[in-house]
């Protein structure tokens, strides 16, 4: 479908100046702008997260307050919620209340107020209660602002049937400064980052965060549908850990990661329409169900902040003997059981879940997961190629790529992952979710981010059995591996290596969108055809399918 940005403007409504309305001049009044959008998320049955963000006019104001309305129609005749809220200078001025009963299965608008200056409208859905027929969701991850427009999430917000997006990780970078990841295209000039620096405080993270809001796009896509996030590594900063990440240097001024991840995660829920940690659960403690009545249930899970073992790192964890990987005492250290990625209270968690959602009689389990989770291996492009080809591809990359591309192609003779920061680091805490999937009898789709890349894959276990489908969504902008690595047969050279890989396409940008039936799931890789104009389309690249097997599992994709 196409779209150019007066389409786009059109989707926020009446209300998306967010201007004052209509009032008596009064010393009392307060001026307040919505300069961020609204939003909604985590939806319940009875209830839904609502979000907004004020921008007050005056210095020196502390507390605002005023009034939320959930009505059943746009034009607000039916109101059915008026509930009081207050936005505080010491939350950064965002504003999120969870609106409790409310019906199942029923679409409902809302807006916030302040005095008399009304918010843009938003369009929010609780999640259905018994017998389910269908289910539309949107599946997204990794949005670079300074890299593209965000044309994935205003084709998000065009659906006519939508409900809830679900949003896998890398909402935001941290990186910044010229020259910084993905500040390399013709538009990267008119988006920089704000702060012009990598983000490290909690003023920093909360500057981040309301760039990336004013973006129309993603304030159309956030006022469409109720949003369930997770967060991935550049909430925090690349390739985190529990207890680190790479991009955190304490010795170069980074400061103390505990500090910086707590901050982050601070200004993650102060901006995002997550519901707030419970009782006696800390921040990182991101673990989330959801029942779409008894069609599907879906949990996400969080893989970074909370277990993670250090990721495996080849240039150090490799050894090199005569000028050889040395593969066997890397394999020693990969399969070393006491990697995690999900600590056991998870996975006992997920374990339960899953038992309940087959025991309750619904058809699908879905994993909202931030890494792919297939065994994947980098191509032999030397061997597939030939030495002459692969030579003359390799000359033609950028100078910084070619030691890289040439190590990582050369690791696929000996069968080691291409991406040791996926599950394919992890391979022993797999084999525990996948032994999670099997023995509960659940038909699993396991939904995947991080990758910049489209992903539809068969998993099996360590037997050789199927027991999951794949579908991994591309960024909304940020740069895959076709963008890096041009001339080079990658999409081919993985499918042709890795027999779990059906589909994949580094260079594409855009969203999954995943239908769901008894019969059937259905996924489609919609692309946009550029971000680096306003004006753009959306296709569905691919589309697979997967049936549910009697007993438990899943059937093989089926294109088309």
């Amino acid at each position: 479908m196409a779209m150019n940005r007066r389409d786009l403007l059109a989707l926020l409504g009446a209300g998306a100046g967010a201007g004052a309305v209509a009032s008596p001049a009064a010393a009392s009044f307060v001026d307040v702008t919505y300069q961020h959008g609204v939003a909604s998320g985590d939806p319940l049955q009875d209830r839904v997260v609502l979000w907004t963000r004020l921008t007050p006019m005056e210095p020196g104001l502390s507390v605002l307050a005023g009034e939320v309305k959930v009505a059943s129609d746009a034009a607000f005749t039916s109101v059915v919620k008026t509930i009081p809220v207050e936005a505080r200078a010491d939350r950064d001025w965002t504003l999120k209340v969870d609106v409790t009963g409310l019906k199942p299965g029923t679409e409902y608008f809302y807006r916030f107020q302040i005095d008399t200056t009304l918010s843009p409208v938003g369009r929010t859905r609780t999640l259905p209660a018994g017998p389910t027929r269908d289910l539309v969701l949107a599946v997204a991850s990794c949005s670079l602002y300074p890299r593209g427009f965000f044309n994935a999430y205003g084709d998000i917000a065009r659906r006519e049937r939508l409900d809830a997006v679900i949003h896998l990780g890398d909402y935001i970078y941290e990186y910044g400064g010229p020259g910084s990841y993905g500040d390399d295209t013709t538009v990267s000039p008119n988006r920089p980052h704000d702060p012009p620096h990598e983000i490290l405080s909690l003023a920093d993270y909360r500057r981040r965060h309301a760039q990336y809001k004013t973006d129309p796009q993603l304030q159309a896509a956030h006022a469409r549908a109720p949003w369930i996030v997770v967060w991935d590594d550049h909430e925090t900063a690349n390739d985190s850990w529990k207890d680190g990440a790479e991009n955190h240097n304490p010795d170069k001024g980074d400061g103390d990661w505990a500090a910086r991840k707590s901050v982050a995660l601070k200004a993650y829920y102060e901006w995002m329409p997550i519901r707030e940690p419970a009782p006696g659960r800390t921040a990182d403690m991101a673990n989330r169900a959801f029942q779409f009545g008894d069609l599907a249930s879906l949990f996400m899970v969080e893989t970074r902040l909370t277990a993670r073992t250090e990721p495996l790192n080849y240039g150090k964890d490799l050894p090199i003997v005569d000028g050889k990987p040395d593969a066997a005492a890397f394999k020693a250290k990969w399969l070393d059981p006491s990697r995690r990625l999900l600590g056991p209270d998870q996975l006992s968690w997920l374990a339960t879940e899953l038992a309940g959602s087959v025991a309750a009689g619904r058809t699908w389990q879905i994993i909202g997961n931030q890494i792919v989770m297939a065994r994947v291996s980098a191509p032999d492009f030397r061997t597939s190629l030939g030495e002459a080809k692969w030579g003359e591809i390799v000359a033609g990359l950028p100078e910084e790529y070619r030691v890289p591309v040439t190590q990582l192609s050369a690791l696929g003779s000996f069968g080691l992952p291409y991406n040791l920061d996926a599950w394919d680091g992890y391979p022993i805490d797999r084999e525990r979710v996948l032994g999670a999937f099997k023995a509960t009898g659940a038909h699993p789709l396991v939904l995947a981010g991080d990758s910049h890349a489209f992903w539809a894959n068969e998993l099996h276990d360590a037997g050789g059995a199927l027991v999951a489908a794949e579908f991994g969504t591309t960024g909304v902008t940020s740069p895959g591996a076709g963008d890096v690595i041009q001339g080079v047969p990658l999409n081919q050279g993985f499918e042709d290596k890795n027999p779990e890989v059906v589909f994949n396409d580094h260079s594409a940008k855009g969203y999954v969108l995943l239908t769901l039936t008894r019969e059937a799931a259905k996924a489609e890789f919609i692309a946009v055809s550029t971000i680096l104009s306003e004006d753009y389309t959306a296709t569905a690249l691919r589309t697979y399918t997967v049936t549910p097997m009697a007993g438990g599992g899943v059937s093989g994709l089926v294109a088309g």
